[in-house]
């Protein structure tokens, strides 16, 4: 199921159609549309999909790479992604937003080339590429 489909199921619950009419429309399979109903909390009456559709979006439930809701636990850190692979797309695609500390950088001179290179987060780094550390390991 592509993410344009799934938008498509939600447009069209939210629109009172069931899932026989969903299925048809977008040429998938009911019981398919039925269980993605179910798991994001889109199953039951037309008023009561409205409902969870808004409680879902008045408590910013919605994953922020694929739009779906969020399944969350009673305790702990609120989540922003639905699962792990919409947060790594979403960090994939918003490299700018990261926040870079300044003590995390590493400066070094590979003793291999000589060359200056600097590594985030990796105090023991000690080459600057693999090729460095194969030259200096085998020769």
């Amino acid at each position: 199921m592509t993410k344009e489909q799934k938008e498509q199921i939600y447009k069209l619950r939210l629109d009172g159609l069931g899932y026989k009419t969903i299925a048809k429309t977008l040429d998938l399979n009911a019981d398919s549309i039925k269980s993605y109903c179910k798991r994001h909390h889109l199953n039951g009456s037309r008023q009561l999909v409205a409902l969870n559709a808004e409680v879902i979006e008045e408590n910013n439930d919605l994953c922020k790479y694929c739009s779906n809701p969020i399944r969350k636990k009673k305790m702990g850190r609120t989540k922003k992604f639905c699962n792990e692979d919409c947060r790594r797309k979403w960090w994939k695609k918003h490299q700018d937003k990261r926040k870079l500390k300044e003590t995390a950088t590493y400066h070094y001179t590979c003793p291999v080339c000589g060359k200056d290179f600097s590594a985030y987060g990796n105090s023991k780094r000690q080459y600057c590429s693999i090729q460095c550390c194969v030259k200096n390991r085998f020769g």
